[in-house]
């Protein structure tokens, strides 16, 4: 992309370029584009652009596992707009897999409308997350079958599944005894034991970076543009005789004036 391009053609491109990201599955990426296209975004217009970005980028930070903060849903011009998406993460946010369904279906004419529908409907992932890590803070130990009455899981070994996978992936803490059908949680006590201190910290380093990146590119000029208002040697040679010879016509008009 042009590096001359204006903010909202910047703008623009950075949010396409996340809608690509997300729908490859790089939510990552797509997150740190959406940031930057609303960076980019006119502050005091642009009202649809920046309800678009921000479900966008709603959606993706649910993906990634993260919860929005709540004060974006409570800015003045996308309160409305953002309704549907408060619904969804709120649903994510307790696991509730039932109250997940109904807000899809509440509301899945609009979120085809804004291009999202497939996205959250990837959210249903995360939302069983959610619910296996609940589970697993609120139980020492449970069986497959509680786990999946819980779920709304069609069988046992669909819960051990999903808890094996949960557990490999980092998100709970907890052993699997195959033979008697159960999950039994480790103490976790110390979130500092975690790789959750290490990640989040990584986070905020790759924003820093992002961010200064950003910041000194905005900063750059045109080649040897510092100097075209100025003028050149000969110029400034031409100019000085002009004046000399100014001064020397108003001397001798003065002479003659006496």
């Amino acid at each position: 992309f042009p590096e001359q391009g204006s903010n909202s053609e910047w703008a623009r491109f950075y949010y396409y370029q996340g809608r690509i990201k997300a729908t490859q599955l790089d939510y990552s990426e797509a997150h740190k584009y959406l940031v930057q296209s609303s960076r980019k975004a006119p502050q005091n217009s642009a009202n649809g652009f920046k309800q678009h970005v921000t479900k966008l980028s709603i959606t993706v930070e649910l993906l990634l596992g993260n919860i929005p903060e709540r004060q974006v849903f409570l800015q003045k011009e996308l309160k409305a707009a953002l309704h549907p998406y408060l619904q969804v993460t709120q649903a994510v946010k307790s696991g509730d897999l039932a109250r997940f369904s109904e807000v899809l279906k509440t509301f899945s004419s609009q979120f085809v409308s804004d291009h999202t529908y497939t996205l959250i409907t990837r959210l249903h992932h995360n939302v069983i997350k959610t619910a296996v890590k609940t589970i697993s803070l609120a139980y020492s130990k449970i069986t497959f079958a509680d786990i999946a009455q819980k779920l709304m899981l069609d069988s046992p070994e669909n819960a051990e599944f999903i808890v094996a996978k949960a557990i490999r992936d980092g998100v709970i803490e907890a052993e699997l005894d195959h033979d008697h059908g159960i999950m039994q949680s480790k103490d976790t006590s110390d979130i500092y034991g975690t790789r959750e201190p290490q990640i989040a910290f990584n986070q905020r380093i790759e924003f820093c970076l992002d961010l200064h990146n950003h910041s000194v590119r905005a900063m750059r000029f045109p080649p040897k543009s510092y100097n075209k208002d100025l003028e050149s040697a000969e110029d400034r040679r031409e100019r000085e005789a002009q004046d000399l010879e100014l001064a020397k016509e108003m001397a001798e008009d003065d002479d003659d004036a006496y």
